[in-house]
């Protein structure tokens, strides 16, 4: 088809123009008289560029001398020589450096300083602090984390129904406490130790406060890390209960579990100022009334800063850890956006993930389902998940159970923080 008949065809459909239309095919130029071709081919010359060799061998045999072609400035013997040449090709690639977007956050967590040592009255071996970040987690291009995460393994006042995947690891010191603390700092690397006092529970074996408290005194003797003391979870006895636990442990620094919006907060905040402890304030997954706990131990109760630890809640893999990570990181943007009344170190029950019906059944209770796979690994798998995901969420303080689970969450925590597991225990021991 001519260019003609190209355009005839288009005019017959009512084309007047075209635009970004790419036409394929081979173009034949019939030369009728040969001065009309030069130009021709030097225009195409000067857009086809490399190409210029074959056309100056084209206008050669069409009996046009090359410089003509080319003004007279090459010759197609130069052409043919460059053509000779191999381009040499870069050894090596341009080297770039790779920066980061950073942001500047205005606000900081608190620094909050667990244990006492005997130059500051009490009788720990080392303290723990935690808090301190100006950024997200282990967001170092931002700016310096301080304090990498601790943990905490949980001891109860009495045996309590592990799964199995648990209860193998403790079902030797569950009658003791005391030799279970000592099992959970020697044998499975705990930072911490919680010591949780159910047995105090009106329900269960309703312990008198004086009989719970000796445990405590019992296991500050035994091990000297930093230890939380916690509750049954009844609303009446726990702010009695701690409050006499702070009595008896005056100055070693205890955090106390915990001060609920639904308790007697106040009287445990006055304990925690007046035997210097630490209150940890547990809402559950809700960022403004953890917000409103926070203002009423601070301005209310008169509490120091230094002195508060928050627990926004844990929900397990599978059971709203979405809706926990979203609370908590809501919780760490907003502090470091310059909320000062969230601007606190985040504590984790991890441990939570346990409840979870994947994490200890045998088999899963619906008929036909697949297989859920060996519950040794899936129990601690579950536990090591919710943790890291958490992790990212700010999270500084992990309450955990399986000793498996502990020393993943150990060694992740060292990777990401870029230091090996022992700089990671120099980083924040501050040994008596």
């Amino acid at each position: 088809m001519k260019i003609e008949d190209f355009f005839k065809m288009l005019k017959k459909y009512n084309v007047e123009e075209l635009e970004g239309v790419t036409i394929e095919g081979d173009i034949e130029i019939e030369i009728e008289g040969g001065a009309t071709i030069l130009p021709l081919i030097q225009a195409l010359a000067k857009e086809l560029g490399m190409a210029a060799y074959h056309l100056a061998r084209a206008s050669k045999i069409l009996g046009f001398p090359v410089e003509q072609l080319f003004g007279g400035e090459l010759k197609l013997e130069v052409i043919e020589k460059k053509l000779e040449k191999k381009e040499e090709l870069p050894q090596e690639l341009i080297k770039a450096e790779f920066k980061p977007y950073t942001a500047k956050f205005p606000g900081k967590i608190q620094e909050v300083t667990l244990g006492a040592t005997p130059k500051e009255g009490g009788t720990r071996k080392y303290t723990i602090t935690v808090g301190g970040e100006r950024s997200l987690p282990f967001y170092f291009f931002d700016a310096e984390q301080p304090h990498l995460p601790v943990i905490t393994i949980d001891v109860f006042d009495k045996p309590v129904p592990f799964p199995k995947a648990v209860r193998e690891h403790y079902e030797d010191v569950m009658d003791n406490p005391v030799e279970w603390a000592e099992k959970a700092v020697k044998d499975f690397g705990a930072d911490m130790v919680t010591i949780h006092l159910i047995s105090t529970d009106p329900t269960l074996d309703d312990t008198p406060i004086h009989e719970a408290v000796k445990t405590v005194e019992d296991i500050l003797q035994s091990v000297k890390c930093p230890i939380v003391v916690g509750g049954s979870g009844n609303k009446e006895k726990d702010p009695l209960l701690l409050e006499k636990v702070a009595e008896i442990a005056e100055g070693e620094r205890v955090l106390l579990a915990s001060a609920t919006l639904d308790s007697d907060w106040e009287r445990i905040a006055n304990a925690a100022k007046k035997h210097n402890h630490v209150v940890l304030a547990w809402t559950q997954l809700d960022i403004n009334a953890q917000k409103t706990l926070n203002k009423y131990l601070l301005k209310k109760a008169g509490l120091p800063p230094e002195n508060l630890i928050m627990d926004p809640t844990t929900a397990p893999l599978g059971y709203g850890l979405d809706y926990a990570f979203s609370n908590m990181e809501r919780i760490r943007l907003a502090a470091l956006k310059g909320d000062a009344d969230l601007a606190f170190p985040i504590s984790s029950g991890t441990t939570n993930a346990w409840g979870a019906r994947e994490a200890w059944m045998k088999e899963s209770p619906i008929s036909g389902d697949t297989s859920w796979g060996a519950r040794e690994l899936r129990g601690p798998l579950w536990e090591i998940i919710t943790g890291l995901t958490l992790a990212l969420a700010g999270v500084d303080i992990f309450m955990m159970l399986h000793p498996a689970s502990v020393a993943v969450i150990k060694d992740v925590i060292s990777m990401l923080g870029g230091k090996s597991k022992e700089s990671v225990d120099k980083d924040w021991l501050v040994v008596a």
